[in-house]
């Protein structure tokens, strides 16, 4: 009885363990690194060490812009949030004011496009035909111009 149970319990503690380590080493980026989030271009597109250096450098050089936006996005959701209190809890909405608001989230939203279009078009002209066709056809639709005139 004693080494039935030894069994089970050795190789439930070994399920475990194997469990745990598989997914620790198929978990996604877990960091915010900018490596960390590039791992999968090199992976996936089997870029050369040169080409993923140039990336590499491309994407450190607009990182300070694109994180500058990202602060204003969150900003601009945090408004609507506010403006929608004040709909429900008032039931007015200063128009003017909120259409202060939709014009400046749509500039905000160009330059996010144009800044991603500018990217990523500097990243595929680092790689080869072949490289850059499959490279599009993933981040295609992230550049695509999408309707701006509603707040997310």
């Amino acid at each position: 009885m004693t080494r039935t149970l030894l069994v089970v319990i050795t190789g439930l503690l070994c399920g475990v363990v194997a469990h745990v380590a598989w997914f620790d080493t198929h978990r996604p980026c877990r960091g915010d690194e900018l490596s960390c989030q590039l791992s999968w271009i090199k992976t996936e597109l089997k870029l050369t060490n040169e080409q993923y250096a140039r990336i590499r450098a491309i994407h450190e050089a607009q990182s300070p812009k694109l994180l500058a936006l990202a602060t204003q996005v969150a900003q601009m959701r945090e408004e609507y949030a506010a403006f929608d209190r004040q709909r429900i809890t008032t039931d007015h909405v200063d128009f003017l004011e909120f259409a202060r608001f939709v014009e400046q989230r749509r500039a905000i939203d160009r330059e996010c496009l144009r800044l991603t279009r500018q990217l990523v078009a500097a990243t595929s002209d680092t790689m080869t035909p072949a490289q850059r066709e499959r490279y599009l056809g993933l981040v295609g639709p992230a550049v695509k111009p999408q309707d701006v005139s509603t707040p997310h």
